[in-house]
């Protein structure tokens, strides 16, 4: 039976059921009260009551904040996701409850955002809500479904194929060179990604304990796929690294994502290039290799790829070498 209650002018309606949760919530009338509590009473009857007050009572925001909090550190390349969540939690719709989170309010989100950014920007955002909404229902109660899903995502676009030929190479490394104000760390970060194929986290996530210069090996803990492995060295690989100053801390590149972001973004302009990330050094790097290992299976244990269809998408062979090799 719901109790009905009046409280400094606000009627509240709280409903006590064996096996359910008390709920309760407040209206300005008493009628709205008695309404509501019948309708409560009704689902639960029925079994199709669903608690959404804790889902009322939490702003998006605060689901953001807390699974920056709580969630993030325990990602691996968390870190790097801080920023773009700390970003969503400052746009409007993070001002909705969570129970408003519904189809037609993340649809119009969407549409928003496509005259803003770009199509993969949006995919990627949506994979934020929808992760974040998933674990609120999971791991916090808050009872509500995945809206993400209901609605239509962007059209995938088409995956890069970029990569960096001899001339672009030599004035993105000339650009980087350690001079006036510029990083110590870049030249020789960008120089080893285009001779190991390893990814940007990878590289962050070297550490002189895990380096044998006389195997020539470098042991990654922790990789994008969750495995460790070993990334063979070459003898250039080598000279990089021996050149390297040592920091006191163990990293072998003491700099975060960032400001890695930032100082190729400025050496990219500085040396006049248009349309390349630091991702697209991994894609130059693994074009290279495949000259030097034409055995897939060797050149995925390299780069570190589980499938051969996504390192395929990796290899972009000059057409004109693969005429020459046909005669």
């Amino acid at each position: 039976m719901a109790s009905i209650r009046n409280r400094n002018g606000v009627w509240q309606a709280r409903v006590i059921r064996k096996g359910h949760a008390p709920v309760t919530k407040s209206f300005h009338s008493k009628q709205d009260a008695q309404q509501w509590a019948r309708q409560i009473e009704a689902e639960i009857d029925k079994g199709s009551f669903v608690n959404t007050v804790l889902a009322e009572r939490t702003t998006f925001k605060e689901a953001i904040t807390r699974y920056i909090e709580e969630v993030l550190p325990t990602m691996r390349g968390g870190s790097a996701d801080v920023i773009r969540l700390h970003a969503l939690a400052r746009t409007p719709i993070s001002k909705l409850s969570m129970a408003a989170l519904t189809p037609q309010k993340l649809a119009a989100y969407r549409d928003a955002r496509l005259k803003q950014v770009a199509p993969a920007t949006v995919i990627r955002e949506l994979a934020y809500f929808s992760s974040i909404i998933n674990h609120a229902r999971r791991e916090w109660g808050i009872n509500i479904n995945n809206p993400v899903l209901l609605i239509k995502k962007p059209i995938n676009p088409q995956s890069r194929s970029r990569v960096l030929n001899h001339e672009e190479t030599n004035k993105l490394l000339d650009a980087l060179k350690p001079t006036g104000r510029k990083s110590i760390w870049m030249q020789p970060l960008v120089l080893l990604a285009l001779e190991t194929a390893m990814r940007r986290g990878e590289l962050l996530g070297l550490r002189w304990e895990h380096i044998d210069l006389d195997r020539r090996t470098a042991y990654l803990e922790i990789t994008k796929n969750g495995d460790s492995r070993i990334v063979p060295l070459s003898s250039v690989a080598i000279e990089i690294l021996q050149a390297i100053p040592r920091c006191i801390d163990g990293r072998v590149f003491p700099i975060n994502h960032a400001a890695v972001s930032a100082n190729f973004d400025r050496a990219r302009k500085r040396a006049g290039i248009e349309n390349i990330r630091f991702h697209d050094l991994r894609r130059t790097a693994i074009t290279a290799l495949a000259m030097k290992l034409p055995n897939l299976i060797e050149l995925s244990h390299v780069s570190g790829h589980r499938s051969l269809g996504v390192l395929k998408r990796y290899y972009q062979p000059n057409p004109v070498e693969l005429a020459r090799k046909l005669g």
